[in-house]
């Protein structure tokens, strides 16, 4: 059953309860800047600005939506702390100051926030009122405990805690909160640690806490400030994972050694296809990207109001590099301004005044050359928001127009990196491609810089096709899914970030007004691709997407503007058997899904999925997960996975969110890579967008991140073949159940897996129409009903594959109602 807006599957969350951006060159990439043509000059505004990368930190998300609204690039790499959010930037030296204009705090070489491993004494320690001794009623409880979770990484054991209080958003005084612990299971509760509160867009969250413990606790405690407490018991955060599929000794794996442009990895993909037809394929995608390629440029005759910026009407490498543009002082008074034109060569002839002094504007010039070029010149304007009133110089002789886009990669054949539009590939394995199975869609590099979910998508597609014939498990992966790799959605901007400038995160469209349109600002062109989107996007007012063509996060002049997220949705529609999706990022080590957006006045956000559907979503992200954590004990900390908006910021138009609500598929945001927990030194170490691909084997380096994210996506095929063959009907129950009450009582769903619940206390036939058994609040498990006089309960499930407790249709009254029913009957 295929759903649209609304899933028909889900379950109780009952499992819910117990960075850093690189701004160098990689190596083997030519620094931007071309030399000019001999006998020619460039202007110095031609080179783009110098960037450098510095540690900030913001007072909340508003000023995070304010300041990439201003056209930061801020994306990825933020850690929320108690205080604000922490990040890096890449920024030039007048954007660090238009920065700091903004609030924004410069950390310097600061290590920036980290969590306390001291107990400090708590509520008592901070003069706060003691807490009360009783514990109020389940449905009357003001102090709850979202999770409480375990974990060990490299040796070291943590306990990470989030609990809410529901007097959070109460800011005078602010409610504090206070955990403590036993140290296993019968002893004392101690060791009381203030909690840190956590606010989004002004609203409260909840309060929550990572700390390092040598032993494991099986119960916390958590006490309010304003008298609410409650215990919770400690559940296993990714433990017990079965091995990975790496573990047998005849599993071939390890096939990426070092990054890969778009054309290895296009070449690679048609190479498999040809090479393993029995299982493999290509699917063309129709829109081709606006292409590598950019008009040529030069910034000319001056500063400030004297500059003209020009550009070819040629792209840069079908002519417009052979373009040259001279402003000449010519002898003489009272000369008007003329343009010559010989072959690609233009001279523009300044106009002279009475006195024989030069007295064209820079206006003057540009609408001189848009007209007068014979055809050349396309585009020409003053310099930024400059009005173009200023006196334009005369050049020492002929510039040269370039695309900026004439370096190769170092010991590369002439032609590596192709100009124009690009094809891409998708690369289909499985051995039935007919849509008898589920599909699963993984997308790598929509923003262009990340190398590592690239390469990371590349080693799962040759574990596939080299273990079909030697390995079990695989076999049964290709015989059971349907899978699309796109390895680089993104191959304008990759080849940009490879051979160009390294830190470029969107594609090269430049959709840029005349005031950003000069090469100093190429660096910053380009759309955001994963901002394009059309549900809960910047177009409909959702924070996170930047109506400003140099942001990092620009959603495009409007939804659906770009070729390369009009495929994805050609893709999922014409191949209807995709039912998972996998968006594949760095490097934030996180693992996500909806709501992945918001209206940031009241903290709006897109539908919450049922609570099912959640619970399969942390059910699903454990498997994954556990399988990453298998290979070096890397651990996505609790923290970091979940509704993407709640764990990390809103970010509006996203391609999950479209695919969702639109398709009815599941569909994952992974930031892959992230921060690494070091022995040695105590801390967590953060990651980059490409660290070197041999680094320290147990911390950062590309290499450990590709194997063991690789196996993440190993164990997404095997959730998704799980998911196809899943036959078995859910069952469920109202607990304490049906029966005779001497007062009120408290009562909730509760399923055998994960399973939406729809029911009625009316007497009617439950129907998908129905109300629909909801979280007691994001990330806490299903609500309770505090039933005060006789109540019948009518209910059924329905699991996220689809089937229907008992195989009760609720479309059809004719049939029987073999709905489950329990009557809770109140004596007076």
């Amino acid at each position: 059953m295929r759903r649209t807006q609304t899933r028909v599957a889900l379950l109780a969350l009952s499992a819910l309860v117990g960075s850093v951006l690189v701004a160098t060159a990689p190596a083997g990439a030519v620094p931007a800047g071309a030399t000019a043509a001999a006998g020619s000059e460039r202007s110095p505004l031609e080179n783009a600005e110098q960037v450098r990368l510095v540690r900030i930190k913001l007072t909340g998300a508003d000023m995070l939506d304010k300041v990439v609204a201003a056209g930061f690039d801020l994306e990825h790499g933020l850690k929320r702390v108690p205080t604000g959010i922490e990040g890096e930037a890449v920024v030039t030296a007048e954007q660090l100051a238009e920065l700091e204009a903004l609030g924004v705090e410069v950390l310097g070489d600061s290590e920036g926030f980290t969590w306390s491993d001291q107990a400090d004494g708590g509520l008592r320690a901070s003069a706060a009122r003691s807490a009360q001794a009783v514990q109020p009623a389940n449905h009357e409880a003001t102090v709850r405990v979202v999770r409480a979770d375990w974990f060990t990484t490299k040796g070291q054991g943590f306990l990470y805690v989030e609990a809410r209080t529901t007097e959070g958003q109460q800011s005078d005084p602010v409610v504090t909160m206070q955990l403590e612990n036993d140290s296993g299971k019968g002893t004392a509760f101690g060791f009381p640690r203030t909690m840190s509160r956590f606010v989004d867009s002004g609203q409260y969250m909840f309060h929550r806490n990572l700390f390092k413990l040598d032993a494991r606790p099986d119960q916390i405690r958590v006490t309010s400030s304003t008298g609410g407490v409650t215990t919770g018991y400690v559940s296993d955060w990714l433990e017990n994972a079965p091995p990975p599929l790496t573990a047998n000794p005849k599993y071939k794996w390890d096939f990426v050694d070092g990054y890969k442009h778009p054309q290895q990895l296009y070449s690679r993909a048609e190479e498999i296809a040809r090479q393993y037809p029995d299982i493999a394929e290509i699917i063309y995608l129709p829109n081709k990207t606006n292409g590598y390629q950019r008009k040529a440029q030069a910034t000319i005759g001056g500063t400030g109001q004297s500059a003209v910026v020009v550009s070819s009407a040629a792209w840069g490498h079908e002519g417009g590099n052979d373009i040259t543009v001279e402003f000449v002082d010519r002898p003489g008074a009272n000369l008007p301004l003329t343009v010559e034109v010989a072959g690609k060569a233009i001279r523009v002839l300044l106009a002279k005044d009475a006195a024989g002094a030069l007295a064209s504007t820079a206006a003057q010039v540009a609408s001189a050359l848009e007209t007068r070029s014979q055809g050349l010149i396309d585009r020409a304007h003053p310099y930024r928001t400059n009005a173009g009133t200023g006196i334009v110089a005369a050049t020492s002789g002929p510039v040269a127009l370039t695309d900026f886009l004439d370096q190769k990669r170092v010991g590369a054949p002439e032609g590596d990196v192709p100009r124009g539009p690009a094809t891409i590939p998708v690369l289909r394995i499985g051995k039935h491609r007919d849509g008898r199975n589920p599909g699963v869609l993984i997308q790598a590099q929509d923003h262009a810089r990340e190398w590592v979910p690239a390469a990371t998508s590349l080693e799962a597609a040759e574990r596939l096709v080299h273990n079909y014939t030697s390995d079990q498990e695989t076999k049964k992966i290709v015989n059971n899914t349907d899978v699309f790799f796109i390895l680089s959605n993104n191959p304008d901007g990759a080849n940009y970030s490879f051979f160009n400038f390294a830190s470029q995160r969107k594609n090269m469209t430049n959709h840029c007004p005349d005031d950003n349109a000069d090469p100093g600002r190429r660096d910053s062109w380009g759309v955001d691709l994963n901002r394009n989107y059309r549900v809960g996007s910047g177009h409909d007012g959702y924070a996170g997407g930047s109506t400003s063509c140099t942001s990092g996060t620009y959603q495009g002049p409007e939804e659906l503007s770009e070729p390369e997220s009009k495929n994805i949705i050609w893709l999922v529609e014409k191949y209807s058997n995709i039912k998972f999706m996998m968006s594949v990022h760095s490097n934030g080590g996180q693992l996500f899904w909806q709501p992945g957006a918001y209206i940031a006045d009241g903290r709006i956000t897109t539908p919450r999925p049922p609570l099912g559907d959640e619970a399969f979503y942390w059910q699903s992200a454990s498997r994954i997960l556990s399988q990453v954590k298998a290979h070096r004990q890397t651990v996505v900390t609790p923290e970091n996975v979940g509704g993407s908006s709640d764990v990390l910021y809103s970010s509006a138009g996203n391609v999950r969110e479209d695919l969702y609500y639109t398709y009815g598929i599941y569909a994952f945001g992974w930031e892959v890579g992230g921060s690494v927990y070091n022995p040695a030194t105590g801390n967590w170490q953060g990651g980059s967008f490409q660290p070197p691909w041999e680094g320290t084997p147990d911390l950062v380096s590309g290499h450990s991140e590709t194997m063991e994210y690789a196996n993440g996506i190993m164990e997404m095929f095997r959730v998704a073949a799980d998911w196809g063959k899943d036959k078995k009907k859910p069952t469920s129950n109202l607990v304490p159940g049906g029966g005779k009450y001497s007062g009120p009582v408290d009562v909730r769903f509760e399923t055998s897996e994960p399973a939406t619940i729809y029911y009625t206390t009316d007497g009617s036939r439950p129907t998908m129409e129905s109300p629909r058994y909801e979280a007691t609040e994001f990330r806490e498990p299903g609500q309770v009903f505090h039933v005060t006089e006789t109540t019948t309960f009518r209910w059924f499930s329905v699991d996220a594959a689809g089937n229907v407790e008992k195989g009760y249709d609720p479309t059809d009254d004719s049939k029987r109602n073999n709905y489950r029913t329990a009557t809770i009957t109140i004596k007076r």
